[in-house]
Parts: structure tokens; sequence; C-alpha cells
């Protein structure tokens, strides 16, 4: 399978987002692939916004089997919350419930006006009533694929398909 390119897809996501920025919007970064996309997102912005950044994974409903793959970063938001429009960023969007445990997160810091997710790529999956507004291309996988993103000490965006190796992820 042909992989877009990450950066194409980041562009488009860029352009959609920035359309809908106004005075009460900012933006949140999920750990870590969503935190790599908005940090190039507000670069590209004219004008600064308030932003920060979060990691769910304390807040999953799937945790105690999961458990924690790295250190969790603790949540960085700078801002108030309470009526602004979130702009909530991530990388990869399968399941939903990396997404539901976010904005549980959010929504301990105040109550936004609205949360609008964008992702650089939908897979798929979707085990949740939650799905994001923003996309730049959906590729669906089956359950035994997965998509890694990462990027370079220059902050360029590399996407890889991979496959698990052990049936207690499919």
């Amino acid at each position: 399978m042909e992989l877009p390119n990450p950066e194409i897809l980041l562009s488009e996501i860029t352009t959609k987002t920035s359309a809908l920025i106004r005075p009460d919007t900012a933006i949140v970064g999920i750990h870590s692939g969503g935190v790599w996309i908005m940090e190039r997102i507000l670069a590209s912005l004219p004008n600064a916004i308030p932003y920060g950044t979060l990691d769910a994974a304390l807040y999953r409903d799937d945790f105690a089997q999961r458990g924690l793959k790295q250190t969790p970063q603790a949540a960085n938001i700078p801002f108030d919350v309470q009526d602004k429009h979130i702009i909530l960023i991530d990388d990869i969007f399968y399941t939903g419930r990396t997404t539901r445990a976010a904005i549980n997160e959010l929504f301990d810091f105040g109550r936004p006006a609205s949360i609008t997710l964008a992702v650089l790529i939908n897979r798929g999956g979707a085990q949740l009533p939650i799905q994001p507004q923003i996309i730049g291309a959906t590729i669906p996988l089956t359950p035994t694929q997965y998509l890694q993103l990462s990027h370079t000490k220059e902050g360029k965006l590399n996407l890889a398909l991979d496959h698990y190796k052990d049936a207690d992820h499919v």
C-alpha cells in the first residue's frame, strides 16, 4: 500500500483548520503526534492564538488493558477553556477512545463552547460515536495493521505502515 505524503496532508488540514480560527478559538494537541501537527499549524498562522497540549493516556477507558507505553506528559492548558472554540488535533484517528479521553481531560479545565477534531489520518474502526470533522486522508486498515507517525529533527513528518506482531493488539 502506498501511503500519502504526510506533509501534503498537513498542508491540507492546516488550510481547513485556519479557516475556523476566530478570536475565541484555541488549539490543543494530543501527545505526541497531535502536538507535532499542532506546532506546525501554529507556525503557519499569521497571528498567535492560545494553544495547549494534553496526554489522554490516563483518561482512557481501556487503560487497564493497554497500560502505559511511555511516561505520560502533563497537560499544559495555559488559557481559560471556558467558552472557547477548541480545535483538538491528533495524528491518527482509530477507535475514538483517545479522543473521548482527551475531551474528558479538557473538560477538567472548563467547558468549551465547541470542540472540532482535526486529524491527519482517519484509519477507520470507530467504536464510539465520535468522528473527526477535519481529515487529511482516510486510509482504511485491518485491525492487525497500524500507522506510525514520526518526525525528523527538522520537524518533517514521516508515515509508516506496520503490523501488530501479537494477537493481544487485535
